[in-house]
């Protein structure tokens, strides 16, 4: 038998060339993706705001020695055992002037509900150093720890007066080699100072004039004179000291707060609400894994902060079923609550209490106040 005949001529079948749509579309996708290598290495003028570490406030964490701390500890005063969590939340930035994400990683990051893509300066203001910024930050939180503790402790009845420290003082500003960090300012010309807000009124009567103020330092009361310099901002004149001030407060019992490498304001009122907790006989939270945010003045009103939907997520991630949101910020929550998240609206301390109260009791969670659109 012959596997092969000689008379047969095999002819190979004709190749079909391709069609110009199926070039075209070769050269589409080589053109794309030249274009993606290229837009990687450009820089950009965005950065991209992911959900960053969650602390529980009724918890623990390792403290600049590296040892194990509770994140909130009280002394001069009872303390009781507390159950579930109180999460505070962070938010990470991914990218900086230094080095900005690629073009991809922020095609990558706008389709993810987690992240959210914003223009550099929102975060990284023209102009300012790192250093400048991390300071600004450590005394926002310096500021937060103090208003939490104050609100915390006049809540439970007691006695917090206050007074307006000097928390630092510019490099070259009016200020500098007259007041100094750590005074504390009782009046300016004559008028009694009970917050920065006041000292500010007061400066901008006096037009630049010569201020005299009524400080106390080391112990010690002083009378010093201050010359406000000019500023000019987007076209409006303004004068300043030079100085960034914080609300100091003699407390009554010693309230520390451990968190290292966190700065910002927004840490507040779950601050307040753990120092609460851990001065209270039963579990405010009634047990159940809570989180929140927002900022909090000592009064306990409670303001917006940025990042809130990243802190959504957060919260989702870290285990938390019931989430505290400033009310200022619900137009931000509305459409963008993940699923498994109850969220409340508060305005106030009491607002938070009222949630703690109904978790607590078993109470109608569903007539409490939640973000709603418009």
């Amino acid at each position: 038998m012959a596997l092969f005949d000689d008379d047969v001529t095999i002819v190979p079948p004709t190749r079909r060339r391709p069609s110009k749509r199926t070039v075209a579309g070769i050269w589409a996708l080589v053109v794309a993706l030249s274009l993606l290598l290229v837009l990687s290495f450009l820089p950009t003028s965005f950065v991209v705001q992911q959900p960053g570490p969650v602390y529980n406030t009724l918890g623990s964490v390792t403290d600049a020695d590296g040892e194990d701390v509770p994140l909130i500890a009280v002394d001069g005063a009872e303390s009781y055992p507390t159950s579930g969590t109180l999460d505070l939340l962070t938010v990470q930035v991914l990218g900086n002037r230094d080095r900005t994400p690629s073009w991809f990683e922020l095609a990558m990051a706008w389709f993810d509900k987690s992240k959210a893509v914003v223009p550099i300066d929102s975060v990284f203001p023209e102009g300012q150093t790192a250093e400048e910024r991390d300071a600004a930050s450590t005394a926002m939180m310096v500021d937060s720890q103090a208003e939490a503790k104050a609100a915390a402790l006049t809540e439970l009845a007691y006695d917090v007066p206050s007074v307006l420290t000097v928390y630092a003082v510019q490099e070259g500003s009016a200020a500098e080699g007259a007041l100094q960090e750590g005074d504390v300012i009782f009046s300016a010309d004559g008028q009694a100072i009970a917050d920065a807000d006041a000292l500010r009124a007061v400066i901008a009567v006096g037009q630049g004039a010569p201020l005299e103020l009524v400080i106390e330092r080391d112990g010690a009361e002083q009378q010093l004179t201050v010359t406000p310099e000019e500023s000019t901002t987007d076209g409006e004149t303004s004068w300043l000291l030079g100085v960034s001030l914080l609300h100091d407060y003699d407390f009554p019992i010693d309230v520390s707060i451990e968190l290292n490498n966190v700065g910002g304001p927004s840490a507040g009122m779950m601050f307040a609400l753990g120092i609460i907790d851990t001065l209270t006989p039963d579990d405010i939270n009634g047990g159940q894994d809570v989180a929140g945010t927002g900022t909090i003045t000592a009064d306990g009103t409670v303001g917006a902060i940025g990042g809130i939907r990243q802190k959504l997520w957060g919260a989702l991630d870290a285990g938390a079923e019931y989430f505290l949101a400033p009310e200022s910020n619900c137009d931000e929550v509305v459409g963008h609550v993940p699923d498994g998240l109850q969220v409340f609206a508060v305005a106030t301390l009491d607002d938070a209490l009222d949630v703690m109260t109904a978790l607590s009791d078993a109470g109608d969670l569903d007539a409490l106040p939640t973000c709603t659109a418009g």
